[in-house]
């Protein structure tokens, strides 16, 4: 068999954190730029981002060159006939690990693990295409279920409530709260240090840790993001390339324009 060993599954089944970066622009090249920082795993965005398969696809082959670098993307929806036929592309794209948004639900996040995995597992349709390396690996269908790794989503108050049940289904490997989302869904939108935020977050982590899974969340906050790795978080995104563009652009242009008149 080739190996087919993900990485970053294998980092969380041994309680190893892994340090990541949010990669929204939808861009080979930035990506790549990325790709040779030295983060553990890179973010696609499929939801938030005007990713498609194509743009998805080449940032793949991007990152591919920087293999202490784990692509993981994250699907627009993961429910329903929709998230089940995108999360089989996504897999055929050669990707092992995704993240599922909005999942609130055991029965949904059983949905998701079902679309990873190929029967008798699950429903993933068989196709010979990248993610077996065009057919190449003989034995991918006997083996991909096993190194798939399934991250989901708990970003609102149903979610929190429901959190335990969800962490325990089999086939879950991490579930990722959402900081922007869960804030506005307790009703406090744009505050995610807020004290209620916080603590629901902390709560959640803790639960997550007690299930035996890995807890897993985006915080640009340096300070926040330490925070939530102390609190045993495993996969912890630190920063978002358009962020990062942003903030350090409007910086460089805030140094010079003192020098600059402006007419009257």
């Amino acid at each position: 068999m080739n190996n087919l060993i993900n990485p970053f599954k294998l980092a969380l089944a041994q309680k190893r954190l892994q340090i990541g970066l949010w990669l929204g622009l939808a861009s080979a090249y930035t990506t790549e730029i990325c790709a040779g920082a030295g983060f553990d795993w890179l973010l696609i965005d499929g939801e938030h981002a005007p990713n498609d398969l194509n743009s998805i696809l080449a940032q793949l082959q991007a990152i591919a060159a920087y293999p202490a670098s784990h692509p993981i993307a994250r699907v627009p929806v993961g429910h329903g006939h929709v998230g089940t036929a995108l999360i089989k592309q996504y897999l055929d794209l050669g990707l092992q690990t995704i993240l599922v948004p909005m999942v609130d639900t055991a029965e949904q996040a059983r949905a998701v693990v079902q679309a990873t995995r190929y029967p008798p597992q699950g429903i993933r349709g068989m196709a010979g295409a990248r993610a077996s390396r065009w057919g190449r690996i003989a034995d991918y269908g006997h083996h991909a279920n096993e190194q798939i790794c399934v991250l989901v989503q708990a970003e609102t108050e149903t979610a929190l409530n429901n959190l335990d049940a969800i962490a325990a289904v089999e086939g879950v490997d991490g579930v990722f709260i959402g900081p922007a989302d869960l804030s506005a869904s307790l009703g406090y939108i744009g505050q995610q240090d807020h004290p209620q935020v916080r603590a629901a977050i902390e709560d959640a982590f803790r639960r997550i840790a007690r299930s035996g899974k890995a807890p897993g969340i985006l915080m640009v906050d340096e300070a926040l993001a330490r925070h939530y790795i102390d609190l045993g978080g495993l996969f912890v995104a630190v920063g978002m390339d358009g962020n990062l563009l942003a903030r350090h652009s409007t910086a460089l242009a805030t140094r010079f324009s003192d020098l600059v008149s402006h007419p009257a």
